[in-house]
């Protein structure tokens, strides 16, 4: 049945696209992007009663292949371009590694674990990082450096599945600014120069990535240049070490 499934998904996803906008003439989606989407559908259907593997349904199963169906992009440099493979299915959704027991700044670990692992183009609901710990915990870092005379700290965020640094902010503007920004978007928003392309993947459709396979957000350019709309409950892992703010 999934064998067929999996045709019939490919076939359908393809005439459908035809027959809406028949004068653009798509390329099908990846067999990669298919397969991973089916992979998700058949973990709901091996493992019903686990909350945490149902939410990605048939429905959403095609939309996330007609995504994929979208003209590849390419953003210009610094940002690295990656390979659907990225994204491949693995022992935790798209991770290899599950989501970490004990994530920053008060995040729901089982919306993270839906979020980064069992997701393609779904994010936590515009403005949820505000209702996080993480201004208040960056303001009272702040008074603390003030009345200690120190100089203000580069926060380091962290892949709330792997640990690795994905982005450190700010980064050629101000904190307010960042927080601004990030507050008129409705996620924590991201610059070039905050990103740390060691850890980091666009691919062609925006979707911003870990290269161990989270799902972060997206890349949504602006007159600025590009802008990375991520989920907080993506980065909101912990190192393995280090001090100051990168542990708060």
């Amino acid at each position: 049945f999934l064998t067929d499934a999996r045709i019939n998904l490919f076939t359908y996803v393809t005439l459908l696209q035809f027959i809406s906008n028949p004068a653009r003439r798509p390329s099908p989606p990846s067999e990669a992007r298919v397969t991973t989407h089916l992979h998700i559908l058949e973990q709901k259907l091996h493992d019903e009663q686990n909350p945490e593997r149902s939410m990605m349904g048939l429905g959403d199963t095609i939309i996330g292949a007609l995504l994929g169906m979208t003209a590849a992009k390419t953003f210009p440099p610094p940002c690295v371009m990656g390979d659907e493979s990225i994204m491949s299915f693995k022992t935790h959704g798209t991770s290899a590694t599950p989501i970490q027991e004990n994530l920053r700044w008060n995040v729901d670990r089982k919306l993270a674990n839906r979020i980064c692992n069992y997701n393609r183009h779904y994010s936590e609901s515009s403005g949820y990082w505000e209702t996080t710990t993480f201004l208040k915990e960056m303001e009272d870092e702040r008074k603390r450096q003030h009345d200690d005379e120190l100089t203000t700290q580069e926060i380091t965020f962290y892949d709330s599945n792997t640990g690795k640094p994905l982005f450190v902010a700010p980064r050629g503007r101000s904190f307010e600014a960042f927080v601004s920004e990030s507050i008129a978007h409705g996620w924590p928003s991201f610059r070039d120069e905050e990103v740390v392309w060691e850890n980091v993947r666009c691919l062609g459709d925006g979707e911003a990535v870990s290269v161990d396979g989270t799902h972060l957000g997206h890349n949504l350019p602006d007159r600025k240049g590009s802008r990375y709309c991520i989920n907080i409950v993506s980065i909101a892992g912990r190192p393995t070490g280090g001090g100051g703010m990168d542990e708060l």
